[in-house]
């Protein structure tokens, strides 16, 4: 076997993988009972909350079991699992990164934009995580389990209007209140200048005569559909993920919920719970990442393709007279990696590396590096895949000069297919003589690229991955790297790179091998117009350095190759 047929057979595969993931992904979607879409509970059929706060508490204790108790629930966790409200009056925060909607009715976030990211280049609408969109419903709720304290149903008093993160100040609160039979629990939400971080701290103030008790669960509930706009052929997960010291990062699937393979409680003393979609993410998260204190995390789908996924804290206790107070934070934001690996143990993980998380990993720290120079990230992945080619000069230098030797000896290789005709056996036997005279090892060269590939693979979900490419221009008409070149100009140069490399590698001795070598350019272009700029930047860069290097080579062993002959008569 050819080192071009190699190549060709293990780039061709992994873009196959790629192809059948999102075969799978996106041509068999779930069967949504249609019938009962129109009761879905992030839908809101523009009806006003009116009832008292206490005829929502009433009907919290109704809400109808549906978690699963593969370990003994906190309490009653069932009450967890519905995710119905109606539409009241609202808080509309805005901050130098955010713009998030509060509704009164059980205190939700219903609409989060993050205004320095864009939906696409071509919309230049803010990018929308939560929202509450008809059939993609995506709230952040929060409220107690055990019935005397309130839930996500419950009707709070907020201060409906703008709330605005004004010139010189750090942080902005936002108090929602809701009493309940002489009991005050008072939400703030706490928005930071420059932070995708929410704290969010509840106070209760038990002025009845009663002890009371309630367990604060902090749960997000979302649609089971990727992100609108994502690409078809860059599948990328979404769905909720887990992560405790014990079990480290665990991902939950939307499918495995639905079919029963992934509901669940699970008990810790420390971790997170996070919905994760391409480039962002939604996550609660303690407030001190060093708490040690008990919890436990669910997911479950509610039908009609929503889902939820959260955590239950320890019960809080008040007393008649006393008050107490919870907090946790919820981040809701990009997958910046310098700053959300601050946040808490394991939340880098939230970055989809792939299976090859050990190598891609090092190589996004290693472009990170790079663009902390240079303060482009277009200039910063040529500058690195300079650098990986440098690390395995030594190594492609090998493969090549194993391809340079067999190009020279294609004539006789091809004689030799000519005087043997169909006599495969005789022909292997004088072309393993041939390679023996001229001390060639005609798999010399497998070896270096076969061990390049996984770099390779790594580096696609490093690129892939990284949310700082998104918006990032490069240059001239590439001012996105994370999206497709618009003009197709990155495409159509690998393209005629590849072939430049394909003319410069051996010929196999196959007519149909040559014309499945040729044509694979034309394919590979294709197949790269919907790939990200970043991505195909990098393809043809190294095409670029490969061509020099193979060049070269080729130059020096031909030329010895003449000298030699020249020597000799």
């Amino acid at each position: 076997m050819d080192i071009q047929r190699i190549i060709a057979f293990v780039v061709f595969s992994f873009s196959l993988l790629l192809l059948w993931e999102n075969w799978q992904q996106y041509n068999n979607p779930r069967p949504v009972e249609t019938s009962k879409v129109a009761a879905a509970p992030g839908a809101t059929a523009g009806t006003e909350a009116s009832a008292n706060v206490n005829a929502n508490v009433n009907a919290n204790a109704e809400i109808p079991a549906g978690m699963p108790a593969e370990v003994p629930p906190p309490a009653s966790i069932a009450q967890v699992t519905s995710a119905q409200n109606l539409k009241g009056a609202r808080a509309k925060v805005i901050t130098d990164v955010l713009s998030v909607e509060i509704d009164a009715n059980g205190g939700d976030i219903r609409d989060l934009q993050l205004t320095n990211y864009r939906e696409t280049t071509e919309e230049k609408t803010p990018l929308k995580l939560f929202e509450e969109k008809a059939g993609r419903p995506y709230y952040a709720q929060m409220g107690f389990v055990g019935g005397q304290l309130p839930t996500h149903k419950a009707v709070f008093q907020l201060t409906p209007g703008e709330y605005r993160l004004k010139a010189g100040e750090d942080k902005l609160e936002v108090p929602l209140t809701a009493n309940i039979n002489g009991v005050e629990v008072v939400r703030t939400y706490v928005f930071h200048r420059n932070s995708y971080v929410v704290d969010v701290k509840t106070r209760i103030a038990n002025n009845s005569t009663a002890l009371v008790s309630g367990e604060p669960y902090y749960q997000l509930m979302r649609h089971g559909q990727p992100p609108e706009g994502e690409s078809a052929l860059l599948y990328t997960y979404t769905g909720p993920a887990i992560y405790t010291d014990a079990e480290k990062f665990q991902k939950a699937s939307f499918e495995d919920i639905e079919d029963g393979k992934a509901s669940h409680s699970k008990r810790a003393t420390d971790g997170w719970v996070a919905i994760v979609q391409h480039h962002f993410f939604a996550a609660w998260l303690t407030e001190d990442p060093a708490d040690k204190s008990e919890r436990a995390f669910f997911t479950k789908s509610l039908g009609n393709d929503l889902f939820t996924a959260g955590v239950i804290r320890p019960a809080v206790t008040v007393n008649p007279g006393q008050e107490k107070s919870v907090a946790m934070r919820l981040y809701a934001g990009p997958q910046e990696l310098s700053k959300i690996e601050q946040l808490a143990p394991g939340l880098d993980l939230v970055v989809d590396y792939g299976w090859l998380t050990i190598l891609a990993y090092p190589i996004f720290i290693a472009l990170s590096m790079i663009y902390s120079v240079v303060q482009n990230w277009g200039v910063a992945i040529i500058i690195l895949t300079i650098l990986i080619k440098l690390v395995f000069y030594p190594l492609s230098a090998a493969g090549y000069k194993s391809m340079a030797k067999m190009r020279k000896l294609a004539p006789r290789l091809q004689h030799l297919k000519e005087r043997y005709g169909d006599d495969r056996q005789k022909q292997h036997e004088q072309m393993m003589k041939i390679y023996k005279e001229e001390k060639i090892n005609p798999l010399g060269g497998c070896l270096p690229i076969l061990v390049q590939i996984p770099v390779f693979i790594a580096l696609y979900w490093a690129l892939l991955g990284a949310v700082e490419l998104r918006e990032a221009p490069f240059a001239l008409w590439i001012t996105d790297l994370s999206q497709p070149d618009p003009y197709y100009v990155l495409p159509i140069l690998m393209a005629i790179t590849s072939y430049i490399q394909v003319k410069l590698s051996p010929t196999a001795l196959d007519p149909v091998q040559q014309k499945v070598m040729m044509a694979m350019p034309v394919l590979f272009s294709i197949m790269f117009i919907f790939f990200p700029a970043g991505l195909v930047l990098y393809w043809f860069v190294n095409n670029i350095l490969s061509i020099l290097q193979q060049w070269r080579i080729n130059v020096v062993i031909e030329g010895g190759g003449k000298a030699a002959n020249d020597s000799k008569h």
